[in-house]
């Protein structure tokens, strides 16, 4: 079977998170932006001037879906309400693709409103299958899952997060949403190399990247979206970039969120380094800095995350 790179899907540049604390400017300066990503489940049952502004960025962005309640690792069976109301928001403003997060939110049909990572074995694998092939049925069109950030390891788990990312999409077709924030955080937290992880991700597979700032707690980071990406992020996007051959790649900016220049001018430092992939194959290590495999881009090793300074 040929796979497509991206599913067939252009790279639609570099977007930024829809913020309704960025409306009012959108609609006035209507900004030379690439695309936006929306978070689904804040116009899925709304209408009034969230809907009306949106239907209005539609008119003249391209718009990605973004959900945060599919929950496709979930125990609790798969709620056809909810992938209705999924299906015709994806319908009225025409998104290039969906996603959402490889996670389950909630149990016996409470909601948690967090994103609980999932054990990462052969029964999980097997359910969380099922439950794609189910889904993309219905929806009529891939769907797109993101590696989330993840702060406990289950003694369950057999297999890295990248293997099962990987097992999953070619069992089911999906997409894959490269978060190099959320690889970062997690090597933190996990102890694993974050070079090895993008490496092992099947780049054909990447729709889209994410980026983003997080909080470092010094023990442990967490994925906060409150600040400017650090360098080791932008080091591993830069290798993602070089890997894949591009994809659309979108800032996200949602806690102590600025001023709409400024959250589109973070993404647009991503030209840099897409232009570094041409003009400097590797980058010279710092003398506090650990390398991964002679000729590999250069990331800082998750255990010297206290060395970095955080925006």
């Amino acid at each position: 079977m040929k796979i497509l790179p991206r599913l067939g899907h252009p790279n639609l540049g570099l977007g930024v998170g829809l913020r309704t604390a960025h409306f009012p400017y959108l609609i006035e300066n209507q900004p030379r932006v690439d695309w936006f990503e929306i978070i689904t489940e804040n116009f899925m049952d709304s209408g009034g001037r969230p809907r009306y502004v949106l239907d209005r960025i539609a008119e003249r962005y391209p718009i990605v879906m973004h959900g945060v309640a599919l929950s496709i690792g979930s125990a609790d069976p798969l709620d056809f309400d909810y992938l209705t109301k999924l299906r015709n928001l994806a319908d009225g403003v025409k998104a290039r693709w969906v996603s959402d997060h490889l996670c389950w939110t909630g149990v016996a049909g409470r909601n948690t409103h967090d994103l609980l990572p999932v054990p990462l074995n052969e029964q999980t694998l097997a359910h969380v299958v099922a439950r794609i092939r189910t889904v993309q049925d219905f929806l009529e069109r891939p769907l797109v899952l993101e590696n989330p950030s993840s702060y406990v390891t289950f003694a369950s788990s057999t297999m890295p997060e990248w293997e099962f990312l990987a097992r999953m999409a070619a069992e089911t077709d999906c997409g894959l949403l490269l978060d190099v924030n959320n690889v970062y955080v997690s090597s933190i937290n996990h102890d694993f190399d974050p070079v090895e992880y993008v490496r092992a991700i099947p780049s054909r597979r990447v729709v889209q990247c994410h980026l983003a700032g997080h909080t470092d707690c010094g023990t442990h980071a967490i994925d906060t979206h409150d600040g400017e990406v650090i360098s080791p992020v932008w080091e591993l996007y830069r290798l993602a970039h070089r890997l894949t051959g591009g994809v659309s790649t979108l800032l996200e900016w949602d806690a102590k969120i600025p001023p709409f220049p400024v959250v589109h001018a973070e993404v647009l430092k991503a030209r840099d380094y897409m232009d570094a992939v041409v003009k400097t194959p590797a980058v010279a290590a710092a003398p506090s800095r650990l390398t991964t495999r002679a000729g590999s881009v250069v990331v800082p090793h998750p255990l010297a995350h206290g060395m970095v300074e955080v925006s």
